[in-house]
């Protein structure tokens, strides 16, 4: 069995999603002429790909922009709640314009955790096909958030946390049995036995043993340096990243526009490209479309999983 119906939505209406959506417009029809997709947008933005929900008027402003962006979102998420869509695929919005539009989540997954009424979200990169023979996916233990509070934001139960919603999520959704999971350490060489710091011997270790004797295989902490190249090899089949940029910038150079963002621990699946809104190319034609149709694809793959897992 495979997605039945997916609903898109465009993103912020100046940045590039509009067009990638309106570019990918013959494969989708042609290569998934099974599933039904129901885009959502400002009025006037119709990439004419099955059904288009209008949100509103844009008025060419980027609070406007943000009300546009959210109110996309927020209805996107009514339909996957309802059931009436198995999954949703978000083009990218821009921070400052939903701050502009007086809304309080600034980035899609804080956003879809408040609407859904969970508690518990993971935000996951991952690459099917990156540089490598192997996929590379890579956990955020922690997002948005600025450099000088992540330490203070690393604890033992949110490496629980994140672990556990992450080795569900695999079994379920990638049909990964047993899944390996590395932690990145959070110091340089993973401390060195506490010569830069004490993260991973007073909150790492004991984490992993408390994930170890849950059953969950569970390696490290491993230093950043080393880790990822590990799960590019196959050593592991996802790593959770302490931080947003050191995992973001090994995944982005690895995957080049391969990556898509998936939010964990939703009650739908979730996906979207890896990529900003690339206001400077927008308009222009020169917006790769890979990584949309990428999110697309996982997006099918992920509903069939969940299908034969539950059938199972």
């Amino acid at each position: 069995m495979t997605c039945n119906k997916l609903a898109i939505t465009l993103g912020d209406p100046r940045g590039i999603g509009p067009e990638i959506i309106s570019r990918l417009r013959p494969r989708l029809l042609t290569e998934f002429s099974d599933v039904d997709f129901i885009c959502l947008g400002p009025e006037g933005f119709d990439p004419k790909i099955g059904d288009y929900l209008s949100v509103g008027i844009f008025e060419n402003t980027e609070a406007s922009a943000g009300v546009m962006s959210a109110l996309s979102i927020e209805k996107a998420c009514s339909l996957a709640l309802a059931g009436s869509v198995d999954g949703i695929i978000t083009g990218p919005i821009h921070k400052p314009a939903l701050k502009a539009a007086g809304r309080k989540d600034l980035d899609h997954t804080s956003m879809l955790s408040r609407i859904t009424g969970s508690p518990d979200v993971g935000m996951l990169m991952n690459a099917e096909n990156p540089l490598s023979n192997f996929p590379l996916r890579v956990l955020l233990a922690t997002t948005h958030i600025p450099f000088r509070k992540v330490a203070d934001a690393i604890h033992e139960d949110l490496l629980i946390s994140q672990a556990t919603l992450l080795h569900q999520s695999l079994s379920t959704f990638w049909n990964i049995k047993d899944p390996k999971i590395a932690l990145c350490a959070l110091n340089p060489h993973a401390s060195d036995s506490g010569l830069f710091g004490n993260e991973e011997e007073k909150i790492f270790l004991p984490a992993a043993d408390k994930l170890s004797d849950m059953g969950l295989r569970i390696y490290g902490p491993h230093p950043a340096d080393t880790v990822f190249i590990r799960a590019l090899n196959g050593e592991f089949d996802a790593v959770i990243a302490p931080y947003h940029d050191v995992g973001m910038a090994a995944f982005k150079t690895a995957t080049f526009g391969k990556g898509v963002n998936v939010t964990l621990g939703l009650p739908f699946i979730r996906t979207s490209p890896d990529h900003g809104t690339a206001f400077d190319i927008a308009g222009k034609g020169k917006a790769n479309t890979s990584s949309m149709l990428e999110a697309v694809q996982l997006a099918i793959l992920m509903s069939k999983n969940s299908f034969d897992t539950q059938s199972s």
